[in-house]
């Protein structure tokens, strides 16, 4: 079930889209206007803070996105390592390929918050440094049989709770509160430096499992099996891992998204399988492909937009579009509330124009 014209999967192109969209939108601060909007709404200020990552113990929407990011990651390699495959390249010539792609996600992920107004600053918070490590892990055991390589993801997440349940550091031996966990302890000795919001470096070994299951997931669909059988095994097996996940949350380990838990790998690599099995029968099976462009077009490009509105856009092209358009809806006395979202929307129609021009020209570019 693909693009004829292109060999691509639509719905991992759609999903891949759908995930950019989000994130593009959440750096114009939409999602933040909102909530401050909707204060005295109940309903939609309680469905607003879902685009919001939950502080600690829980789990919301937005801590979705780092999970499905890394998940579809996964599932484009299956493809891609496929397509290689297909043309006979070497192991070695693939392995060189991921290689330079992993140097330059770290490379990417670590300038991101290199530059700060205090001066340089070193952090492997960043989702691209996080993926340059799951994303290798995930390549070299990708000949292995499904099988092995569920039990290997399974084994990253039992070495987590060994890690932060038996490493007894003083100061650091307190599994699951903010600040003095094994993760802080260890981006002490990698970055001299808490993360005051909690997040820890070390969540790339748990999180390799999302990534590893992205490339089952991409396994599974690039098969001759028929499409009712995919969508199966992909639904059974994402029940099975929200049973787990959140089963864990409630007995032995609490779902905590912050430095990637055990529980927390489970419970939203289940959500994305179920993502995933929701596209590929909406956008593959039954054929409904309108309006896909609108994610596909940002999709295509998602390394580019990524880079452009996390860099050029929080130091610069947001304060500059928003000068503009504040100050003219200023003039035609706008509502603050109301001129603060409609700016936000002019700055993702403009990103989204970029991505087009881009698309329309055949440009993409890939690490």
């Amino acid at each position: 079930m693909t693009d004829t014209a292109t060999g691509r999967l639509l719905s991992l192109d759609f999903l891949r889209g759908f995930i950019m969209v989000l994130l593009a939108l959440e750096s114009t601060y939409l999602y933040g206007h909102l909530l401050v909007l909707t204060e005295d709404m109940r309903v939609l200020h309680s469905f607003f803070l879902q685009f919001e990552h939950h502080p600690w113990n829980g789990l919301r929407f937005w801590d979705l996105i780092q999970p499905g990011f890394m998940f579809i990651a996964g599932t484009a390699m299956a493809f891609s390592l496929h397509r290689q495959k297909d043309q006979q390249v070497p192991w070695g010539e693939q392995f060189s390929k991921m290689l330079r792609r992993c140097v330059w996600l770290f490379f990417w992920g670590v300038l991101n918050y290199a530059v700060r107004p205090g001066g340089l600053s070193f952090e492997l918070w960043n989702v691209l440094t996080q993926l340059s490590f799951t994303l290798m892990v995930a390549f070299l055991i990708f000949s292995w049989s499904s099988a092995k390589q569920i039990t290997f993801s399974v084994s990253l997440l039992i070495l987590t709770e060994i890690l932060y349940r038996f490493v007894n550091i003083p100061g650091f031996d307190q599994p699951f509160t903010d600040q003095y966990n094994f993760g802080n302890y260890v981006d002490l000795l990698l970055m001299n430096k808490i993360n005051a919001d909690g997040w820890v470096a070390i969540n790339c070994i748990p999180t390799a499992a999302h990534t590893i299951w992205g490339a089952v997931a991409g396994k599974l669909l690039l098969s001759t099996t028929d499409a009712a059988p995919k969508i199966k095994w992909l639904v059974l097996f994402g029940f099975i891992a929200l049973v787990l996940g959140y089963g864990m949350n409630y007995t032995t380990t609490p779902i905590i998204k912050r430095i990637a838990t055990s529980s927390f790998t489970l419970a939203s690599g289940g959500w994305c399988l179920l993502g995933l099995a929701a596209s590929y029968w909406w956008v593959d099976v039954r054929k409904q492909q309108r309006y896909l462009s609108l994610f596909t077009v940002v999709g295509m490009n998602s390394i580019f937009i990524y880079l452009f509105f996390e860099i050029v856009g929080h130091r610069w092209f947001n304060d500059y579009v928003g000068a503009i358009t504040n100050g003219l809806m200023s003039m035609a006395h706008v509502p603050h509330g109301l001129m603060l979202i409609l700016t936000s929307l002019c700055i993702f129609a403009l990103e989204w124009g970029l991505c087009y021009f881009l698309y329309t020209r055949r440009i993409f570019f890939k690490l």
